[in-house]
């Protein structure tokens, strides 16, 4: 997945890095499935997120996103994107990986509680940036406390969705017919 992040001159650099956080002091890539997201409630306090809390933050660039919302026995997957039709920025965590034959970049999407258009399918959801506070997001003189205060829930109005087939409940189906 593309992901933004800032280099050491401060320059936004766009690339790709792998969805779950492999931290640089790892042993292995197993803990990635672990750190897919990361809690805006413990952001700060836990050792897998600290370090890129201070240095290493990224925002995530996407269209939309799947949730499921349960009914009965079954789940039904929902498309939510943004109401006014533009990019979500997703605020993130990237780390470099280097305990294999080749650098791994990988990230974590950082979760709030949900907001009330959220509420009625799931109790988290990303905490999504406004395009003003990507550059704070993104700059490594932001203090990892008034960074973690960016990840709250979208203003109600922010959002749209609107129920999908569950073809999307399996990976290999790709097609923009996914989110019809």
């Amino acid at each position: 997945s593309p992901i933004l992040r800032a280099d050491p001159a401060a320059q936004r650099v766009l690339e790709l890095a792998r969805w779950g956080l492999v931290p640089h002091w790892a042993k292995d890539t197993t803990i990635a499935s672990r750190l897919v997201n990361a809690r805006a409630e413990t952001i700060l306090e836990k050792p897998a997120f600290r370090a890129s809390m201070q240095s290493n933050r990224c925002v995530v660039p996407i269209s939309g996103f799947y949730e499921w919302k349960k009914i009965g026995d079954g789940k039904q997957p929902w498309y939510i994107s943004r109401a006014d039709g533009q990019p979500m920025l997703l605020a993130g965590l990237r780390d470099d990986w280097h305990g294999g034959q080749s650098p791994l970049t990988t990230f974590a999407i950082a979760t709030t509680s949900a907001n009330d258009f959220m509420a009625r399918l799931h109790d988290r959801m990303p905490a999504i940036l406004e395009p003003e506070q990507v550059a704070a997001w993104l700059n490594p003189a932001t203090p990892p406390d008034t960074a973690a205060a960016m990840l709250r829930p979208a203003p109600d109005g922010i959002l749209a969705g609107h129920p999908v087939s569950t073809l999307v409940n399996n990976p290999r189906n790709q097609g923009e017919e996914l989110i019809r």
